[in-house]
């Protein structure tokens, strides 16, 4: 999937969602970008938000039921409750927007490049040799979650990558492709491009990561 620039805030770039142009010997595989929708159910939990507003606003009615209020009563009771969640549900959703919006993925045959942010903007380059193994988790409508191990102490900083980063590993931080569309399409492209740059067969692991989907490659000497 390729993913067009469609505004002027990157204008800077010398190659859309890349630092610098590639050099003549690398070639881009797969860009993208996560689903904003997507992104906003299973990085922004929006879901879980709008059921704890439904529950507060359930439970800040409930009195004026008991009691036998009017529709209207009860409407009035949640006058201050209902702006509250729909702001609130709306700034969730702009956020994630906006992360969907500035954040660019790019799978080339030598590397993983990740451009974040929403107002200071930061590219990440990942070459595949320093990929120890994938993880993909699989989301609704085709769209998934690709986690990367990195080899040795390498590590970017957890907050640097959010929410481009596998939840809870904080320690070493795991940098994900979050809720991009064709997941298991680019997870395969993935899998192809770093048994060819290493020369190793990009075998799954024995044990799957259950907490956080199926394996896609780890380094097994050929």
């Amino acid at each position: 999937m390729s993913i067009d620039n469609h505004g002027h805030e990157y204008e800077f770039e010398p190659q859309f969602g890349l630092p610098e142009r590639l050099p003549q010997t690398e070639r881009i595989l797969w860009q993208g970008a996560p689903d904003a929708g997507t992104l906003a159910q299973s990085a922004f939990h929006l879901r879980k938000f709008g059921v704890y507003f439904a529950l507060l606003m359930a439970v800040r009615a409930y009195p004026e039921v008991a009691a036998g209020a009017s529709a209207v009563d009860i409407v009035l009771s949640l006058k201050w409750l209902a702006p509250l969640a729909v702001i609130g549900l709306l700034t969730v959703w702009t956020l994630a927007w906006l992360t969907a919006r500035t954040t660019v993925y790019t799978l080339t045959n030598k590397r993983v490049v990740m451009r974040l942010g929403v107002v200071l903007t930061v590219s990440f380059n990942l070459p595949l040799s320093k990929i120890a193994a994938a993880d993909l988790r699989a989301l609704e409508g085709g769209h998934g979650d690709i986690t990367l191990a990195l080899k040795g102490e390498d590590r970017i900083a957890w907050v640097h990558l959010w929410p481009s980063v596998r939840p809870w590993r904080i320690t070493k931080p795991e940098p994900t492709l979050r809720a991009i569309p064709g997941a298991a399409d680019v997870a395969t492209a993935l899998s192809k491009a770093w048994a060819l740059e290493t020369g190793l067969s990009a075998t799954p692991a024995q044990a799957p990561r259950a907490s956080h989907g199926a394996p896609v490659l780890q380094a097994s000497a050929t």
